[in-house]
């Protein structure tokens, strides 16, 4: 079984920052990728931004320049530094692990709220 234990959330002003932590822990083997996604109010579930265990990276383009995903593979954690934050990046940001080739595990969620 594989948790995921995400902190980092948390209320800042327009053009602030926040850092994002996920630790994982558990039965991984086999680790693919990990990756941050949001779901704002009223809206669907999406990438922000993902690295895999080669090292590349997928994201929005809208946080393109502003956001930068790391990871400590000898801590099993994922780390999403958000700079120049918007309102609109106002959100539950999930933490979720890919492994096993076709496995996932998600994290509880943290609340990010930007204000204007």
């Amino acid at each position: 079984q594989v948790q995921l234990v995400e902190s980092g959330g948390g209320l800042v002003q327009a053009g602030g920052s926040l850092t994002l932590s996920c630790a994982a822990s558990g039965s991984i083997s086999e680790l693919n990728a990990m990756g941050w996604y949001r779901q704002g109010p009223g809206k669907q579930r999406e990438l922000v931004e993902r690295i895999t265990s080669a090292g590349n990276i997928n994201y929005t383009d809208s946080v393109k320049g502003r956001f930068t995903i790391s990871r400590d593979n000898g801590k099993n954690t994922v780390y999403l530094q958000m700079n120049s934050l918007k309102p609109e990046d106002t959100a539950v940001y999930y933490c979720k692990l890919e492994y096993r080739r076709f496995l996932a595990s998600w994290g509880q969620g943290t609340q990010v709220t930007v204000s204007s």
